[in-house]
């Protein structure tokens, strides 16, 4: 009886760190704390050193339970990336995800043998360990701070925090067994990375296809869309892991190409992924809590300290100007991008794997990548939001979140239908404008339900139901989102329905809102618009009309617009009705004849 006493008591443990993990999520949304911190400090708090009194120094279930999660993460962020996206970033992210990478580790050496007396080896291992962004703290802060990037910078940033995690693997483990083994060719060491990650891509670009055509092929029951894709993932991780492959970077693909593929139950898939990577992402943020004892943490503070100001003020600066300067990106974008270099989750768990080895120093590493990370996610995570608006990289979010329903239709994968509760002062309630790929199907109101046309106009409370492509679903949000209109200094007029920059370009406006633009005027950006129809200097205010859309210049800097604000025309007004009989004839004629010669 007491090993099932045992058993239900590590089982009542676990469940309750992991909702207090959850809950402290809470907490962070409120202050825009980073998620992860929240996380790390439950698994301290739970740990021998902390009130929790918990003794655990299982390291192989921590390193076990990382490698899934992570796999995951990147699966779920390559779902998530639109491949026109990734294409068209792909040059400076990967630059930035490998030799960026590169640059860290070394820059990063010199300061940790300062301070920590290490070798040239050991030194270039904890500048490896640190080498990665972590998606996740970037965008959770972005989105609780309610920014929306420049698209160019956020693609950059996206692409380079889900690929500079298989290099910064590579690096790491190649590291430690040099540690171990002794020194190896420089040539074999790179044959065996370009090894890696060609086996990696095939591998995960492979899998990637097996899973959409198993999930569009086969009948699967209801309901294991998800759990199955999801599976799937893990075994292309571990499948390459086996090969000696990059597991991590063939999970990320994969899930681009799932991602960017017609599938079946696309919306389900997103939904289940969404809970599974946030409870494998506390799960493992608390174990890696867990081996951290706060007691063992002070005495690695200064050198960790010193480590984290330099790759903050110095390394990745350096690093990031280094490997932008081929690409023509404005300095103010590349010093952000320089500066979103959070450090998170990945950094301890490449800590974690000396511990697994037992190496000399191993604890030492531990510690001084946990200070790290702790102050990269204080510092830079509490200043990201100000870092972005006094460069004038973000524009804050006027609309707020809003729920969408996805509904696979089956017998076809064209079309999917997407529900959304009709707000106070979203577009749809206000002008009633939606793009021309969507078509309103289903109206509840007051629990019945009718079709659009007998619904009629939107009303505050309906949930509309509309079909649409499954690639254009997330496109809808705006429309549906209900938008701040409490006073503001700027006039309204001049505020339009969203901002974006005035470099966006006539085809992104085109895909979203549903009107046809001539080839020719696909690459033209909306500032070059402005100038060509009202001259080289436009005045902040000016208005010009495409489609079913109004183009307003909100900010003006040297004559070029800067930012536009795009507002949804309003409805073309009913033609009035044919008059009837000769009277009215004679009257409509008359009308006619005046405007005739008032005009010549």
């Amino acid at each position: 009886m007491a090993l099932f006493d045992s058993v239900s008591l590590t089982i009542l443990l676990g469940a309750v760190i992991i909702l207090a993990g959850i809950l402290s999520s809470l907490i962070a949304l409120r202050f825009g704390a980073p998620l992860l911190l929240a996380f790390l400090v439950v698994g301290m708090l739970a740990g021998k050193a902390g009130p929790g009194g918990i003794h655990f120094d299982d390291v192989r279930s921590v390193y076990t339970v990382g490698s899934m999660a992570l796999a995951l993460i990147l699966f779920d962020g390559g779902l998530r990336t639109r491949l026109q996206t990734f294409r068209s970033v792909l040059a400076p992210a990967g630059v930035l995800a490998t030799v960026g990478v590169l640059l860290t580790a070394a820059l990063t050496a010199p300061i940790a043998m300062f301070s920590l007396g290490l070798n040239v080896t050991e030194a270039l291992l904890v500048g490896a360990m640190v080498g990665s962004t972590d998606a996740a703290a970037v965008f959770f802060l972005i989105h609780t701070r309610g920014l929306r990037l420049r698209p160019r910078v956020a693609a950059t940033l996206e692409v380079e925090s889900a690929t500079n995690d298989p290099f910064a693997v590579f690096l790491t483990i190649e590291l430690v067994e040099l540690l171990l083994v002794g020194d190896q060719p420089w040539t074999s060491v790179a044959g065996m990375l370009a090894e890696q990650a060609l086996v990696g891509a095939a591998i995960g670009i492979l899998g990637g296809r097996a899973i959409v055509i198993t999930l569009n092929r086969v009948a699967l029951p209801q309901g294991l869309h998800a759990p199955f894709v999801t599976t799937a993932a893990l075994v292309i991780f571990a499948f390459a892991a086996v090969l000696h492959a990059s597991g991590f970077l063939a999970a990320y693909l994969a899930g681009l190409i799932v991602g960017n593929r017609p599938t079946r139950a696309h919306g389900t898939l997103v939904v289940f992924l969404d809970a599974v990577t946030w409870l494998a992402q506390i799960v493992m943020f608390v174990l890696l809590g867990l081996l951290a004892w706060p007691g063992r943490l002070a005495a690695s503070l200064g050198p960790g300290l010193m480590i984290a100001a330099g790759l903050m003020f110095l390394v990745r600066p350096i690093a990031v100007f280094t490997c932008l300067v081929p690409f023509a990106f404005a300095w103010r974008d590349t010093l952000f991008i320089s500066w979103v270099g959070l450090r998170g989750a990945v950094g301890i768990f490449l800590a974690s794997i000396p511990l697994l080895v037992q190496m000399p120093r191993a604890q030492l590493y531990f510690d001084i990548v946990f200070v790290v990370v702790v102050v990269s996610l204080l510092v830079q995570g509490w200043t990201l939001a100000a870092a972005a608006r006094a460069l004038g990289i973000a524009f804050p979010r006027r609309e707020r979140i809003v729920r969408r329903v996805e509904l696979d239709l089956p017998g076809q994968l064209a079309q999917e239908l997407v529900g959304y509760a009709v707000e106070d002062n979203s577009p749809y309630l206000r002008r009633g404008v939606i793009p021309s790929w969507a078509k309103p199907t289903l109206v509840i109101r007051d629990e019945r339900v009718f079709t659009a046309a007998e619904a009629g106009r939107a009303q505050r409370g309906d949930y509309v139901y509309v079909l649409a492509p499954p690639e254009k679903a997330r496109s809808l949000d705006r429309f549906f989102a209900e938008i701040d209109t409490s006073p503001a200094a700027a006039d309204p007029r001049l505020q339009g329905d969203f901002y974006v920059p005035g470099t966006a370009t006539l085809e992104m406006l085109a895909k979203i809102y549903g009107f046809a633009v001539d080839p020719a005027d696909r690459a033209v950006s909306l500032a070059d618009e402005f100038a060509g129809r009202l001259g080289p200097r436009v005045q902040r205010g000016a208005i010009v009309r495409i489609g079913p859309i109004v183009l307003i210049a909100h900010k003006v800097t040297a004559g070029r617009v800067s930012q536009v604000g795009l507002q949804l025309a309003e409805p073309d007004p009913l033609p009035a009705p044919a008059p009837r009989g000769t009277l009215g004839a004679l009257r409509a004629l008359g009308r006619r004849l005046v405007a005739a010669l008032t005009l010549s």
